[in-house]
């Protein structure tokens, strides 16, 4: 039987036994090593908060719709984006035509599950040089780096980065290594010294530091040229807004959940003229259209990291069987400052 992750209810999760599907035409059987959870999105269906779980969408339109039926229900089976895995099984066309071969290493999106059936072109090649724990960081990596170019920062510049989970972390590195002086926010002591180890100038608290007064210190005056929210506050997104200079801009990153509380559009926004874009992973930003897409994304992130530029697998702090699924889960939930990034090791069970 293979195994799969699964939310029941709100801050109800099980690993459930599924009986193995067949390969067929074109596709291949990938047996998971790792799948890293992702404390943002994930979150928000273990916790319920999920638009998909109280509203449905509409992707013709493009519309979320106050629909009688969410687009969602519990329970939600095999969430999860950061998959690493082997091949043990081709279908014979794949095979002939020199598809992926058993025991290639690959990464993709097929849940937390121990195993699952793909179309041969949803698996790439894990490149040389970058360890798999390291590959499993592909999706969540392609977020991060999406929200640097949205950011279109310069060498020299000050960036603010709010946030510093898996993914501010892993823009403040890039940001660092593109010449930029950062300035971390985040409420947690852990991640601040994490971001200062990244490369960042200076830490801030956004519970005890004036954030936007402190960025102005720092920067002479003038504020920050970009902020980058990437935590998914309300009250965050308002903050960046305060520290950007007079026509800077704000990369809205983050996965933001029911009302905008906290959020005052009639003031510095306002009277400062901010700019505000939105980066969301399923796709780039228009005038960055005809050069990037989400496969340039991830290509780019797994070669910044085989050249050794970035360092996704230092933010590991946990690596569980799955059995201990909801055990991970209540850390992220519950104890955030003791986590960054959990991973499924499916090696070990």
């Amino acid at each position: 039987m293979s195994r799969v992750v699964q939310f029941t209810g709100p801050r109800q999760v099980e690993l459930a036994e599924v009986p193995p599907e067949p390969v067929g035409t074109g596709q291949v059987r990938v047996r998971t090593r790792f799948s890293g959870i992702s404390a943002g999105t994930e979150l928000t269906a273990y916790r319920g908060t999920n638009p998909y779980l109280t509203r449905s969408w509409d992707p013709e339109r493009r519309l979320f719709t106050s629909a009688a039926v969410p687009g969602q229900r519990y329970p939600v089976v095999g969430w999860g984006y950061s998959e690493v895995g082997e091949v043990i099984e081709v279908a014979r066309d794949v095979q002939d035509l020199g598809g992926p071969r058993v025991g290639d290493t690959v990464w993709g999106i097929w849940g937390h599950r121990s195993e699952a059936v793909l179309p041969a072109e949803k698996v790439r090649p894990v490149p040389d040089g970058v360890d798999p724990l390291a590959a499993s960081f592909a999706r969540v990596g392609a977020v991060a780096l999406n929200a640097v170019l949205a950011a279109d920062m310069h060498l020299g510049e000050v960036v603010a980065v709010f946030g510093q989970g898996v993914i501010g972390l892993l823009a403040t590195q890039m940001a660092h290594r593109s010449g930029a002086e950062v300035i971390a926010v985040d409420a947690l002591a852990p991640r601040r010294a994490a971001a200062l180890k990244a490369g960042a100038a200076l830490g801030l608290d956004p519970v005890t530091d004036l954030v936007a007064e402190r960025v102005r210190e720092y920067s002479g005056g003038s504020g920050a040229d970009v902020a980058v929210e990437l935590s998914g506050s309300y009250l965050a997104l308002h903050e960046a807004i305060r520290t950007v200079a007079p026509g800077g801009r704000v990369v809205a990153a983050g996965f933001y959940q029911d009302e905008g509380r906290g959020l005052r559009l009639g003031e510095e926004f306002h009277h400062n003229r901010v700019e505000l874009v939105s980066s969301q992973i399923g796709g780039v930003l228009a005038r960055l259209s005809g050069r990037w897409d989400q496969a340039r994304l991830n290509d780019t992130f797994l070669r910044l990291c085989a050249q050794g530029l970035l360092d996704p697998a230092s933010l590991v702090t946990h690596q569980l069987p799955p059995s201990r699924v909801a055990e991970a889960y209540e850390v992220l939930d519950a104890s955030p400052a003791d986590a960054l990034q959990i991973v499924l090791d499916f090696d070990q069970e």
